[in-house]
């Protein structure tokens, strides 16, 4: 049985990552910071699955975790950011410097600190976001943030190999991200959105789970970012 470990596993589109490597028979580690969500994440997941609190942006402690559980075949990282957003001109930079500490740097921080507990045939899948290539007015700032967790993929599967390296790129997914937004307001955003997409309908996160347990798993992907966007940057 091999070890999947999932850092960001306990929501979206993480957790729905971490329950189709456990229906795999994967031994799954769930990482997350908060107690609540990552017990309510285990017990909903039937397998041989364990939850870790972590902080991403901590790197001992991320090794630590790393060295517990190895070798780890399948490395993923869902960490999320929910800032920059917005027009250039108007975007607070102090703003923009918490997104990335929220994503690109804890990524980077937990993915180095477990290169040496990864086996020789790992793979590592990363999420950035379309935003990182679709021209969306108000999205230099977020947009910047995930091409910089992207722009990652390709030299690090040529340095790391032949451990696998590849992310996802998704668009608009139904998941805790908008919990920001109001019931009523979600939902007309997200007709307004579909409505605009090729493929007329917002993504569920097992959508997007899918593609990052196929590029975990098939041992012939490797510095690749496949976009599951519904389209949304051939729209935009």
């Amino acid at each position: 049985m091999s070890t999947a470990l999932v850092i960001g596993g306990t929501s979206g589109v993480g957790l729905a990552v971490a329950r189709q490597l456990a229906s795999r028979g994967h031994a799954v580690h769930i990482a997350g910071r908060n107690t609540e969500r990552l017990n309510r994440a285990t017990a909903a997941i039937d397998g041989d699955v364990h939850g870790h609190l972590l902080d991403a942006a901590d790197a001992e402690a991320a090794a630590s975790l790393a060295a517990r559980i190895a070798p780890i075949r399948h490395l993923v990282i869902t960490l999320a950011g929910k800032g920059g957003a917005g027009p250039l001109g108007d975007l607070p930079l102090d703003g923009l410097r918490q997104a990335f500490e929220e994503k690109y740097w804890p990524t980077v921080t937990a993915l180095q600190a477990s290169l040496a507990h990864l086996s020789e045939d790992a793979s590592i899948t990363l999420v950035g976001a379309v935003t990182a290539r679709a021209a969306l007015p108000g999205t230099a700032g977020i947009g910047s943030l995930n091409a910089a967790v992207e722009g990652l993929v390709q030299p690090l599967a040529a340095e790391l190999a032949p451990i696998r390296v590849n992310a996802v790129s998704p668009g608009y997914v139904d998941t805790p991200w908008w919990d920001d937004l109001a019931a009523e307001d979600r939902s007309g955003f997200f007709k307004q959105a579909a409505d605009a997409l090729p493929t007329k309908r917002i993504a569920t996160a097992p959508d997007v789970a899918e593609a990052i347990v196929l590029l975990a798993t098939n041992p012939n992907i490797t510095g690749t970012v496949i976009e599951t966007d519904g389209g949304a940057r051939l729209t935009a």
